[in-house]
């Protein structure tokens, strides 16, 4: 049958992919509004302090600069819901980067040249930028993000952990990595004469923004408008309201013209959030058969003096292993350092990385297979919480991951396989991540002609959102889907939440379904033809995503690797890839791969390339630019193949669907790192797996 009668996870192709690659896509700095300016923010050049004056007079005489927005003149704004929205309100220095100053000018030539002429002193503070395992800062937050707690305890760890047969203490070290989308934050900002906010803005989501924005210049929501009509990228950075936002309506509204505002590259390490690093000591406990008796997970990472964010890792912890006693616990310490944010998988990235290779050092230790260990502690409930699994495709990922891949008569002895000064090895890992889901509005219109119109507030950072949600519309109103059309990425349409946390096309999804339902339903009670103004339908999913679901509900997926070790130099190559995932439906085959494919990829880059570093003396991250932060290219990315399971689910949504944004990356660089050990037989617990690492420990 044609996908477009039964749409519903059919490949149907992306509706702005033509839009996209022939240029015709118009992101949020290509508005080209009339009179608009064009500003540069600048940056702190100490890592603490306070500032004592910037100098203007050199900037201003520069031609076309039309202004400097400084502490001491930028539009007074109220007390943001984020602190890191507090721009250009006082003299304070929280950190390296934190922006002090905005130029504007006819030009962004123009607006840049005038930030290098501000004259610009400082009266600087002592610092401290560098997380160690025993900082005399870390407390225990009552928190980690997310809003899960920061500890949790269940049974006698301490106890059972030195009764156990066979025990892994090992600590494991990530440091901190950076969102690069391939476009930067940007905001173009415009005030009309009555006083009403129009901001076209590179976010996740719009209704956030606006509600952000509303609340930091004393406006009411339908005050003001945000724009989100086409995103490149976010990977969580631009899952709230950044500072290039607030500043680009600052501008504007200072100079009475609208303002354009791109982050440059270099600024973004310091202003639009970075994942942690992590110190994470992971002990596992288990019988001579592999039952696990004991897990602990216990992660230090840092936060910055401007507000508090604890990157959740030890959560997973908590999901994917029976075990009658076990201890996550997060603690955390205050550094001078922009703030971390979101970064691909939150929590579940980091976390999986320690666990899963933790679970490989139990595997060569008890001298069982890695697949059969992971099956052998697959529980049927919810460790943590006891609920019972929604479903748990674990097993079937592994076991169809084993099959797929060539797994079965793996020789389990470490750094035997060789093509000459190569070294061959691989390594398998699991992956989870939680289904999530959020309150959100759509209407459904039918037109006198025949066609359908959807309406929600939902953002497109690149998955093919829109394709979806007529996927999920047609479905409902049992239309093709080419009769479907969707608008999405205005604040000013039924609000929705952002697209993060892998929860973007459940939640959306599901009041789409919904209003288009009960339109269809409507439609069929009715006689005649329909009005010249057609019939819409309004719903939200406000009682549904508020009750509490009796299950614990999760997605799954395994993790297959094979790579190659140059004893010579100490590079590794992934030579291929395999990841099975079990998200519930899958709704488009074609957008899903895709994400799959692309979440491993970033994952084959947080095992291999990926690295912030941080200088302890300038107190800023010195990989700052693609040209020093090392993602994937195309070459290092090939075969890679992503399969999922059918899974049936029906304590989700409607749909019943699963989140696939981010369960790709969770696992990889595990994977990857236990198949470099397997090829070396060396166990390397600090990523990324450089080659001056490496190179010291081959043969």
């Amino acid at each position: 049958m044609s996908h477009t009668l039964q749409p519903l996870g059919a490949p149907v192709v992306r509706r702005e992919g033509r839009d996209k690659v022939t240029g015709a896509a118009r992101y949020s700095a290509e508005r080209n509004l009339p009179g608009c300016l064009y500003a540069w923010p600048v940056p702190a050049t100490v890592p603490r302090g306070r500032v004592t004056a910037i100098g203007t007079a050199e900037a201003m005489a520069l031609p076309g600069v039309r202004a400097v927005l400084t502490h001491e003149n930028a539009p007074r704004t109220r007390e943001a819901d984020d602190p890191i929205l507090a721009v250009l309100q006082n003299d304070r220095v929280p950190h390296r980067g934190w922006q002090i100053a905005l130029v504007v000018a006819d030009t962004l030539e123009g607006a840049r040249a005038g930030a290098e002429a501000l004259d610009i002193t400082y009266e600087r503070a002592p610092h401290d930028v560098v997380l160690t395992a025993d900082h005399p800062g870390l407390y225990t937050p009552e928190t980690a993000n997310g809003g899960y707690p920061a500890v949790r305890e269940r049974g006698d760890f301490e106890r059972a952990f030195a009764a156990a047969p066979v025990r892994i203490d090992a600590t494991y070290t990530l440091g901190a990595l950076h969102n690069h989308p391939m476009e930067p934050h940007a905001s173009t900002a415009h005030w009309s004469p009555e006083g009403h906010l129009t901001l076209y803005d590179s976010g996740q989501g719009a209704t956030k923004v606006r509600d952000s924005l509303a609340t930091v210049f004393g406006l009411r929501p339908d005050q003001v408008t945000v724009v989100s009509e086409h995103v490149g990228g976010g990977f969580g950075s631009k899952g709230t309201p950044r500072p290039q936002a607030v500043l680009a309506a600052m501008a504007a509204l200072h100079t009475g013209r609208p303002v354009e505002l791109a982050m440059p590259r270099r600024h973004m390490a310091a202003v639009v959030g970075h994942r942690a690093p992590t110190v994470q000591r992971v002990r596992l406990g288990a019988e001579a058969d592999g039952t696990l008796t004991s897990v602990a997970h216990e992660i230090i990472t840092h936060t910055s003096t401007v507000k508090e964010f604890v990157e959740q890792a030890a959560v997973p912890a908590r999901v994917m292993y029976g075990s009658a006693h076990s201890r996550t616990v997060h603690r955390v310490t205050a550094l001078d350092v922009p703030s971390p944010s979101w970064m691909r998988a939150p929590g579940e990235a980091p976390g999986m990385y320690a666990l899963e290779s933790a679970l490989d050092e139990l595997a060569s230790a008890l001298g069982i297979d890695p697949v059969e260990l992971r099956l052998r502690n697959d529980p049927a409930d919810e460790p943590d919480s006891g609920k019972p699994f929604s479903s748990r495709g674990l097993a079937a990922c592994l076991r169809e991951g084993s099959e797929r891949f060539g797994w079965h008569g793996r020789d389990l002895r470490p750094a035997i396989r060789r093509e000459g000064a190569l070294l061959l090895g691989t390594g398998v890992a699991s992956a989870t991540y939680p289904v999530l889901m959020s309150a959100s509005h759509a209407s459904a219109h039918a037109a006198a002609d025949g066609s359908y119109r959807i309406a929600v507030n939902a953002t497109d950072i690149g998955t093919g959102a829109r394709t979806v949600l007529a996927q999920i519309a047609a479905s409902a109103l049992e239309t093709p889907v080419e009769n479907v059309s969707v608008d999405i990425g205005n604040s000013d349409l039924p609000d929705a939440p952002l697209a993060g946390g892998s929860s973007g096309t459940g939640s959306w999804g599901w009041s789409v379904h919904k209003a288009a339902a009960d339109l269809a339903r409507r439609l069929g009670e009715r006689t005649g033809a329909l009005p010249d103004e057609g019939v819409t339908v309004t719903a939200d999913t406000d009682s549904e995503t508020a009750a509490e679901s009796p299950y614990a509900r999760h997605a799954f997926g395994a993790h297959f690797a094979e790579v190659a070790v140059d004893s010579r130099t100490g590079e590794v190559r992934v030579r291929r890839m395999l990841g099975v995932f079990a998200a519930g439906r899958i709704l488009n085959s074609r957008t899903a791969r895709s994400q799959f494919i692309g979440g491993m990829t970033m994952g084959l880059g947080m095992a291999l390339t990926e690295s912030s570093s941080m200088d302890p003396v300038f107190g800023d991250f010195t990989e700052s630019d693609l040209a020093s932060y090392h993602v994937p290219a195309c070459a290092d990315a090939v075969g890679i193949e992503a399969h999922w399971i059918d899974e049936e689910d029906p304590h989700l949504n409607p749909m019943g669907s699963k989140g696939i944004g981010e369960i790709g990356i969770v696992g990889a660089a595990a994977a990857i790192g236990n198949a470099v050990r397997h090829a070396t037989g060396v166990r390397f617990r600090t990523l990324p797996l450089t080659p001056d690492r490496l190179l010291p420990h081959l043969p």
